[in-house]
């Protein structure tokens, strides 16, 4: 198969630094998931190291429980965020008008 990276960073050595994109990290943890190959194997095949193969492995077993999470929990924390948010605005626009009050001299 292809490899498909982008050399951006080098290393200590002067080499250049391969950066795969996430479908590509995706589409080999996948195929190590399902145990058809080994992982030296998948990493021959598409190019990058077996310790690769197995890093992207044990990222995706551990991210999977994520996927199917009750979502309705998630609101419950943008909720907050959204009310922590408002009462900072509101301290900011009261503070704003006890000093046009106070300019203005409406203030006793």
């Amino acid at each position: 198969m292809l490899r498909v990276a982008t050399k951006e960073r080098r290393t200590s050595m002067g080499a250049p630094r391969s950066n795969y994109p996430p479908d590509f990290k995706a589409k080999v943890a996948l195929e190590a998931l399902k145990e058809l190959q080994t992982l030296a194997e998948l990493g021959s095949s598409y190019g990058v190291h077996p310790t690769l193969v197995a890093q992207w492995k044990r990222q995706l077993r551990e991210a999977l429980p994520t996927v199917f999470a009750d979502r309705r929990q998630r609101p419950d924390r943008s909720a907050e965020e959204l009310q922590a948010q408002l009462y900072q605005q509101i301290g900011q626009l009261k503070c704003e008008l006890d000093w046009l009050k106070k300019k203005a001299g409406l203030e006793r």
